[in-house]
């Protein structure tokens, strides 16, 4: 995956969480359990894509391959302290 694919999928990804963070503000009672896993785990693919973005474009700043780097799983990325 490129930093241009990437960049578009973490798109996709903010546009889904802002339609259903909107969907659950026009609901005053807030989101059912579905639409709070789903934006749970829209939240951490949004990590697992920028943690990705990140690490490709430090790659390539030492030189390296950023097409060695893959996407760590979410436990590892949600253990960072930001």
């Amino acid at each position: 995956m490129d930093d241009k694919t990437i960049l578009s999928r973490i798109s996709d990804l903010v546009d889904e969480e802002h339609r259903l963070r909107a969907a659950a503000q026009a609901n005053e009672a807030g989101t059912d359990d579905e639409a709070r896993n789903r934006l749970r785990e829209l939240e951490e693919s949004l990590d697992q894509c920028w943690d990705l973005l990140r690490r490709r474009r430090a790659a390539r700043q030492a030189h390296g391959d950023p097409d060695a780097q893959g996407a760590r799983p979410v436990p590892e990325v949600e253990r960072y302290l930001q």
